[in-house]
C-alpha cells in the first residue's frame, strides 16, 4: 500500500476528533470526580456543614463542565499548526504527515489500537491518544483499501480499545490527537 493525500481539516473536524479520542479517559475522571464530591457532600451533610456540603454538589456539576471547556480551549490553542494544508502517506510501513512547518513520521508498530469511527481512524500509544486520520481525505477505494490493511495486520497480543476497535501494528495514524 502506498497511498497519498493532501488535505486541510476544519477545526470543527479537529474538535470532534480531540473529543472522540479523549472521551472514553474524560468520562472515568469525570466519574470518578462526581462520586468523590458526591460522597464527600453526603459525609458533610451528615456531620452538619452544610455550607461545605453544597459546595461540594456545586463543584461535582461545575467539573465536568469546567474540565470540557479546558479541553475545547487547549484544542483551539492548536488549531493554527493543525488547520493547514496536510499530505499524508500511508504505506504498509507506517505513516508519514507534512505541513509546510513539520513532519511527522510514525511506523504501525508504534500504536497499540485503532478505533474506527465514521469519520476518523483514531490512533492510540499506551491507551493514549495520539493522532487520527481523517476518512475524508481519502476517496472511497483508499478508504477500503485501508480498511482491509487494517483487518489484516496481525501482530503480538494487544488490548483491544473498544468497540468498533482494530488493535495492532497494523493501525494507521496521522496528524492530531484524537480517539473514539
Amino acid at each position: 500500500m502506498d497511498i497519498t493525500v493532501r488535505y486541510q481539516l476544519t477545526p470543527d473536524e479537529i474538535g470532534r476528533a480531540a473529543q472522540r479520542g479523549l472521551r472514553s479517559q474524560l468520562t472515568a475522571v469525570y466519574a470518578v470526580l462526581v462520586t468523590v464530591l458526591v460522597a464527600g457532600a453526603a459525609i458533610l451533610f451528615v456531620l452538619g456543614e452544610t455550607v461545605l456540603a453544597v459546595a461540594l454538589l456545586a463543584g461535582s456539576v461545575l467539573g465536568p463542565l469546567a474540565g470540557t471547556w479546558w479541553m475545547h480551549r487547549h484544542v483551539r490553542r492548536q488549531l493554527a499548526h493543525l488547520c493547514v494544508p496536510t499530505t499524508v502517506q500511508v504505506t504498509d510501513d507506517g505513516y508519514e504527515c507534512r505541513t509546510d512547518e513539520s513532519t511527522m513520521a510514525m511506523r504501525w508498530s508504534m500504536f497499540d489500537s485503532v478505533v474506527t469511527t465514521e469519520e476518523f481512524w483514531l490512533l492510540f500509544v499506551n491507551g493514549q491518544p495520539a493522532a487520527f486520520l481523517p476518512k475524508k481525505a481519502f476517496d472511497a477505494a483508499q478508504r477500503a483499501e485501508i480498511a482491509g490493511f487494517l483487518a489484516t495486520r496481525e501482530g503480538p497480543a494487544r488490548r483491544p480499545a473498544g468497540p468498533g476497535a482494530v488493535s495492532g501494528p497494523g493501525s494507521p495514524g496521522g496528524g492530531s490527537p484524537g480517539r473514539r
